[in-house]
């Protein structure tokens, strides 16, 4: 990992994110202690071949050619090589690594599996590190927002077991930690942290009012306790309202109720 974080700081921190949204649906799906921590170290090593991909094809801005996309979908079968050589890691672990990138419909990589021929934790790698490869931002692309990549995900028919995906939204919400969203009210806030049993209603610090356009003081807000007009009614891009560091309203949860960010 060590290695991987001098190659490409981007294919690192893709692991160690890929690692935690393992753990927490595994955590999800009822998952004994052992198996979680299985589950993290296969998504902490799942991207580790990239290290015998040539840092120019990893971060190339533009489309990728035939020959080079080929070199990359041997990123899998080259980490399960690196891996084997060590005693240390489980074939569960290898399988993910190998099989992360295979579709339930069969059309994946690099063996065509289909279905349940795809082992449980491989299954649940390809749904963990799809969303956070598309909610991150990378030289030929910007992240798209946590709220729309799952809508999206879920319109991919046959890329991911449904359950799986299913226990994956019910993992991190319809509105996921970090998604900008419009209140009945006409106040603007992000996500800080998901609800345990309703989808719908998670805690919202807002900042910002949409009619007076103008910062109000921060405020959480636990829409699980609040009237209607404190409801969800719209998913707001960042970029329409022009918003700088928003990161810093939700990147720490235990954090007070107000802080330094400013919306201008």
């Amino acid at each position: 990992v060590a290695r991987l974080k001098q190659s490409d700081e981007y294919t690192y921190m893709h692991s160690v994110a890929v690692c935690g949204l393992m753990i927490a649906l595994a955590r999800q799906l009822g998952f004994s202690v052992d198996q979680v921590k299985e589950a993290g170290m296969a998504g902490l090593l799942h991207d580790v071949g990239k290290l015998a991909i040539p840092t120019g094809i990893l971060n190339k801005p533009g489309k990728l050619s035939d020959t080079e996309f080929d070199t990359m979908r041997g990123h899998p079968e080259a980490g399960t090589e690196m891996l084997q050589g060590s005693r240390h890691f489980s074939s569960l672990v290898l399988d993910v690594c190998l099989h992360h990138h295979e579709k339930y419909d069969g059309s994946g990589y690099p063996h065509r599996l289909e279905g349940e021929q795809i082992s449980l934790f491989a299954r649940m790698g390809a749904v963990c590190d799809v969303y956070d490869a598309i909610t991150s931002d990378r030289p030929y692309k910007k992240g798209w927002c946590p709220a729309d990549s799952i809508r999206k995900m879920a319109e991919w028919s046959g890329h991911f077991d449904k359950k799986i995906f299913q226990a994956f939204v019910k993992c991190i919400g319809i509105y996921p930690v970090g998604t900008l969203v419009r209140l009945e009210s006409g106040r603007i806030g992000v996500v800080i942290e998901q609800h345990d049993k309703s989808l719908l209603t998670p805690k919202v610090k807002v900042f910002f009012s949409a009619r007076s356009r103008m910062p109000i003081e921060q405020t959480i807000v636990d829409l699980a306790k609040r009237a209607v007009e404190y409801r969800i009614i719209s998913r707001e891009k960042v970029e329409d309202w022009g918003f700088k560091g928003i990161d810093e309203l939700w990147s720490g949860l235990e954090a007070s109720k107000t802080s330094h960010f400013d919306p201008k």
